[in-house]
């Protein structure tokens, strides 16, 4: 079957669907969706050890349970919409994103919430792929190279958003945890009935239960590629963990700041400047711009270490920006440059492998890290922290420039 057939809509007459432009749009304000859920809870955790009295390193598994439900779902069934569809996964992933919500909501202690982080992952691993599919293959033929875009805008500013809304509710409020997630639950079913309501992307091919055995796959065109955007994307991320699992922490013990506002602003700098740097460089050339990417990444992270040992907060913010943009250089440049070296049918397979990458960097060192607080304190394990992201993007450097020669 050609990828021609595979990538048209395998729309079946007898049922209505949403006109594309509506389905296309729709399609990429869900995924922002789960991205916004997901930055959500990074300002409440502070107030939840404050409210409930658990121990601060829960706060980083708190935060990177969430990580951890993502891979377990994206390596079971990051490529199953390859076989089945891309609506089926979308509506599934959707709903079980609205029952995290609704745990939220009524969660009396921090079990509850690092249960429903785990949901809320689980969730989103199984979407990610699908959408980030569908977005390409729903966008209209002029604006194919936006669905790219969005796939990789999304995340990033969905994740700030997120922390940021939450962070002003958490200082204006006095049911934050509420308000927001009742909100998310409204929103998480409006996306749910679109996903019902849009067409099929791709046409049902055999082997959906061969595709549920854990595995990634990258097509043998692609791994020069992926192999050396992964270190780039393990300093990125690890850097967008420092600010959206660590930041409360720092902010509150390093510089003594204990506002909901402040901590959902600190969390909201580096994926906004990476969603704006994604969507400003979608035109350069994507090596370069993974290249350029890792660069800010590199300078930021320095910046951030300055901040952090002298005590000087608009440091870390400035470092936040510079980093936040490499962070989104890097991702979408990433994507734009192996996304083209998949046959339709491999595509979800294959950004499900970029996602366990991206997610394995920003879950394991924040439960690292949040271990080693205790016996080494939190300065030094921030400074090591940052000296890895550093390692990290030199190493990555040095891997494009050999993809290069």
């Amino acid at each position: 079957m050609s990828t021609a057939t595979l990538a048209r809509p395998a729309v079946t007459p007898a049922r209505r669907t949403l006109p594309p432009a509506v389905a296309f749009t729709g399609a990429a304000l869900a995924f922002a969706s789960l991205y916004l859920a997901a930055g959500a809870p990074t300002p409440l955790l502070v107030l939840f050890e404050r409210e409930w009295g658990f121990a601060p390193w829960v706060l980083t598994v708190a935060f990177a349970a969430y990580a951890f439900g993502l891979l377990a779902s994206l390596v079971v069934v990051g490529s199953l919409s390859d076989h089945v569809g891309r609506r089926p996964v979308l509506v599934a992933a959707l709903a079980v994103e609205l029952a995290a919500m609704l745990m939220f909501v009524f969660a009396p202690n921090i079990g509850w919430v690092i249960a429903a982080r785990v949901v809320q992952g689980v969730a989103t691993g199984a979407a990610s792929s699908a959408f980030t599919a569908a977005l390409v293959e729903l966008a209209p033929e002029r604006h194919k190279r936006l669905g790219g875009i969005l796939g990789a805008v999304a995340p990033a500013g969905g994740l700030g958003l997120g922390a940021l809304l939450t962070g002003a509710a958490v200082q204006f409020t006095h049911q934050a945890n509420l308000i927001v997630f009742t909100s998310l639950t409204v929103i998480m079913a409006v996306g749910t009935l679109t996903a019902v309501l849009s067409a099929e992307t791709v046409s049902r091919r055999p082997g959906a239960l061969a595709a549920l055995r854990p595995r990634v796959s990258v097509p043998r065109a692609a791994r020069p590629d992926f192999l050396a955007a992964a270190p780039a994307h393990l300093a990125s991320w690890m850097l967008a963990g420092l600010f959206m699992g660590l930041s409360p922490s720092i902010l509150r013990d390093v510089f003594h700041h204990s506002s909901g506002l402040l901590n959902g602003v600190t969390a909201f700098i580096p994926p906004a400047t990476a969603a704006t740097a994604a969507y400003v460089l979608s035109r350069r050339p994507a090596r370069r711009v993974v290249r350029t990417g890792t660069v800010a990444v590199l300078a930021g992270t320095a910046i951030v270490l300055a901040g952090i040992a002298t005590g000087t907060l608009p440091l870390l913010w400035v470092g936040g920006l510079i980093g936040g943009a490499g962070f989104g250089a890097t991702f979408s440049g990433a994507l734009r440059t192996v996304g083209p070296l998949a046959e339709a049918h491999q595509r979800a397979a294959l950004f499900a492998a970029v996602f366990l990458v991206a997610y394995l960097s920003f879950g394991v060192p924040a439960i690292v890290a949040g271990q080693l607080v205790a016996p080494l304190g939190l300065l030094t394990t921030v400074l090591l922290y940052g000296g890895a992201i550093i390692l990290a993007a030199l190493v990555a450097l040095a891997a494009q420039l050999r993809l290069e020669r």
